[in-house]
């Protein structure tokens, strides 16, 4: 299972300013990390390639990291 090809692009980079759904609610932040690697992110481990890559994001609220597939992102009108 891949991403569309709009996707692969990588759309985001660090310092983007972006948002997610979080239990409910509308989160944002910034990202600050592309993921291309199998590795240990966000207190999880994160599959992730240069084909299917994850973002590390800051939320501006708690100041917690997480890890997000680029469709769960949107760039922050």
């Amino acid at each position: 299972m891949g991403y569309p090809a709009f996707m692969t692009k990588h759309p985001y980079k660090p310092g983007d300013e972006v948002e997610w759904s979080s239990h409910g609610s509308t989160t944002h932040g910034e990202v600050k990390e592309e993921i291309t690697t199998e590795t240990e992110a966000a207190g999880r481990k994160v599959k992730a390639s240069k084909e299917e890559p994850q973002y590390r994001v800051e939320s501006a609220k708690s100041g917690r990291d997480a890890v997000h597939k680029p469709e769960a992102l949107r760039k922050k009108k």
